[in-house]
């Protein structure tokens, strides 16, 4: 396996861990959701950075997931998430997590939904990488 292949494989492992993070934290309601909105908010700009690797890539240190996804689609991968919900979902990863009163720009069902997309497609880039 190739270092961007191995990167883009720990990326998505880690990932599937805020995943799990997330879901955990969706499901204690005495957990404010924007604490598990942060993690949905990691998991999906894994994704992106596994991407990114697996395309070789470089990728300067940021959370916005629109920039991302917008490198991304500039050498035609585009996921099947709207930029709309790339928007809401990065505040969550710095100016909302210092916050004590954020405000939700996601139901939480939402939220399980694009991370699970992101993880799919994702895993999609990695079987097609390695064939």
């Amino acid at each position: 396996m190739t270092p961007q292949r191995e990167e883009a494989a720990r990326l998505l492992r880690l990932a599937r861990r805020d995943a799990v993070a997330m879901t955990a934290l969706l499901d204690a309601p005495e957990v404010p959701l924007a604490i598990a909105l942060f993690h949905a908010q990691q998991s999906v700009e894994k994704v992106l950075k596994a991407i990114m690797c697996l395309h070789a890539l470089d990728y300067r240190r940021t959370h916005d997931l629109e920039e991302l996804a917008a490198r991304l689609a500039d050498v035609g991968q585009t996921c099947n998430v709207p930029v709309i919900d790339m928007r809401r979902l990065t505040p969550y990863a710095v100016e909302y997590r210092y916050d004590d009163e954020a405000p939700h720009l996601l139901q939480p069902e939402h939220a399980r939904a694009i991370v699970a997309t992101m993880l799919d497609w994702g895993d999609d880039q990695m079987r097609s990488a390695i064939a």
